[in-house]
């Protein structure tokens, strides 16, 4: 599947708002990124030739014919996961407060896909929110240079955004099975690619070496119902007495294939998931689980990029959200 061609007129460049102000590009630059650089007649000049030639972005200044003052992109690996409209229910909220539009792209799990959009819309909007990127840092950092980018579970070198404390929660979670006398605890990974699933099993993996627990990876799954089931089969095979899944819908998907297969959840498997999305107070069992503030997440990531517009600041900085566990009737102590 490819990107359709766009249907938006093409963005004028910094370099031909130059050409009319008979200036060089650097000059222009300077004065969107810091306008004390230019002198007040030139910034006046710039801009002013800017709004003429229909150039659009968060850095001009407000004008009072415009109903928003810019476009925000929220683009999500996929809309299945309720997590996801958790992510949407707080981007749209502080987009809206803040009077810019804002376009919702889904990737559907695909790296391709991800940075076809993410290089597309870089073109054509003035910033982006990424949640649970699946495309490598390279490439996210590449696309910060061209316009304000902020990530939602992501940590590295050159990349600003929120990450929520799930890898710590699920080492709670590891303390926790201990607690009751589990010892051999399988691991259902998430998707290739997700760089929360590979902090999540390094945190799980601290936690499983200093309590002498032995932690069984089981498989890589795309986030499905039937992805959950189908881990379900695998889980069986380990022996383990529990199970973190990677995630609440995996988990979820799970629990129905355990009852096939004769497993009694908790009494034969004690199972936890992660996120805390609806659904998991009333599942069978009610599941234990990391809550994880996705809402809270996405309304600090979009404040973070708004703020980037107005500052002009490109200093990398993630901040960090707290999750805790939340223990339900998923799990139980071990059998004898």
């Amino acid at each position: 599947m490819s990107i359709p061609e766009r249907r938006v007129q093409r963005r004028v460049t910094l370099t031909e708002i130059a050409e009319a102000c008979g200036i060089a590009p650097s000059t222009v630059s300077r004065a969107f990124s810091n306008p004390n650089r230019v002198s007040p007649a030139m910034y006046q000049r710039i801009t002013s030739k800017a709004q003429e030639m229909g150039y659009s972005s968060a850095l001009l200044p407000a004008r009072d014919d415009r109903l928003a003052r810019g476009t925000i992109a929220l683009v999500l690996p996929n809309l299945t996961n309720p997590f996801n409209l958790d992510v949407i229910r707080g981007a749209q909220a502080q987009i809206r407060a803040a009077s810019y539009l804002h376009l919702i792209v889904s990737t559907d799990e695909s790296l391709a896909m991800e940075e076809q959009w993410l290089r597309e819309m870089a073109r054509t909007v003035d910033g982006i929110v990424v949640s649970s990127p699946r495309v490598d840092d390279d490439i996210l950092r590449s696309i910060t240079q061209t316009v304000p980018t902020v990530v939602i579970n992501r940590e590295a070198p050159g990349l600003s955004g929120v990450v929520i404390d799930t890898p710590e929660g699920l080492a709670q979670s590891l303390n926790y099975l201990h607690s009751l006398g589990h010892r051999r605890i399988a691991y259902v990974h998430g998707p290739h690619g997700s760089w929360t699933d590979r902090a999540r099993f390094a945190a799980l993996s601290e936690a499983a070496d200093s309590l002498e627990v032995d932690l069984i990876p089981v498989g890589r799954y795309q986030v499905t119902l039937a992805n959950g089931a189908a881990a379900a089969d695998a889980v069986a095979l380990t022996r383990a007495t529990a199970c973190i899944f990677f995630n609440d819908v995996l988990a979820i998907g799970a629990l129905d294939r355990f009852r096939q297969l004769g497993i009694s959840v908790p009494n034969d498997l004690s199972v936890v998931g992660c996120d805390d999305i609806f659904g998991t107070s009333f599942s069978g069992p009610p599941l234990t689980t990391v809550t994880s503030p996705g809402e809270s997440a996405a309304r600090a990531a979009v404040d973070m990029l708004i703020g980037r517009f107005s500052t002009r600041d490109k200093t990398d900085r993630i901040d960090h959200i707290s999750a805790h566990l939340t223990v339900r009737a998923s799990t139980a102590p071990v059998k004898g």
